[in-house]
């Protein structure tokens, strides 16, 4: 998928989708792609051959594979930081020898400044998840989509001085075409997932390590939480899931930023 023939027709592709970015930008609130997820004539997923993940060329599809060949799996966490539970993920994830990458709400990262420092300083990845966490951006403005990607990136780089924010999730999923170009235009690869054990409604550990455990895709990205309430689940899947991941020979990494 998303072959391109010659070096005349990437450059091509390029320069139409570095445009279509700017344009979109430009237009100060006024939607530039229609309303589905892929624009009529074009796929967002498929971005120009051999984009180096740059502010201007990260592709605007978006990433559910965990980056490399192999058996590798990406671990991410979402909704915090929070004082109490973010301390416990970073330790187990320490414990296993394990990068994942945090999905900050801006308003949090603000809150707990010393928390973004530390996920950072540990060598996790840090995702801008809007500044307050609204599920229905995707029946919003382009201008307040705008304003929330931009604004929770602001507030997590200046938690975390240096840092880079490299990747966007729309809250529940709920992304659209204007807020894939806004965070792609920003630098950040928009970011999903492909296993959901559904921790946040705090099923049970059972249900959520048998969620996970069972049938995982290639190259998983997998969704937890940190943040958003009582994450005693969480916390105690991963100590039981990362050991076992590891037993199977899978390896640790992050969501991919640069393939389609």
């Amino acid at each position: 998928m998303g072959i391109v023939s010659s070096s005349g027709t990437r450059r091509r592709t390029s320069v139409t989708v570095a445009a279509a970015v700017i344009g979109l930008l430009a237009a100060a609130g006024a939607p530039a792609l229609a309303a589905a997820d892929v624009p009529a004539g074009r796929n967002p997923a498929e971005p120009p051959a051999g984009s180096a993940p740059t502010t201007a060329k990260v592709p605007l599809g978006i990433s559910r594979l965990a980056e490399g060949p192999g058996h590798g799996i990406a671990i991410t966490i979402d909704d915090g930081p929070d004082p109490r539970w973010t301390p416990q993920v970073l330790q187990v994830l320490e414990e296993n020898g394990v990068k994942a990458t945090f999905c900050m709400i801006g308003t949090e990262a603000r809150a707990h400044p010393d928390l973004v420092r530390q996920v950072a300083a540990a060598g996790h990845r840090l995702c801008d998840h809007t500044v307050d966490h609204d599920v229905t951006m995707d029946h919003k403005p382009v201008a307040y989509q705008k304003q929330q990607i931009l604004e929770a990136k602001d507030m997590i780089e200046k938690a975390a001085p240096g840092a880079t924010v490299d990747y966007y999730r729309a809250p529940g999923g709920a992304f659209t075409p204007d807020s894939r170009a806004i965070a792609a235009a920003s630098g950040m690869r928009p970011l999903g997932w492909s296993v959901d054990p559904k921790d946040w409604s705090r099923p049970g550990l059972s249900a959520i390590v048998s969620a996970v455990e069972n049938g995982l895709p290639r190259q998983p990205t997998v969704l937890f939480h940190d943040g958003g309430g009582d994450r005693s689940e969480t916390v105690a899947a991963l100590k039981e899931y990362l050991p076992w991941l590891t037993a199977r020979g899978y390896t640790f990494t992050f969501p991919d930023r640069t393939a389609p």
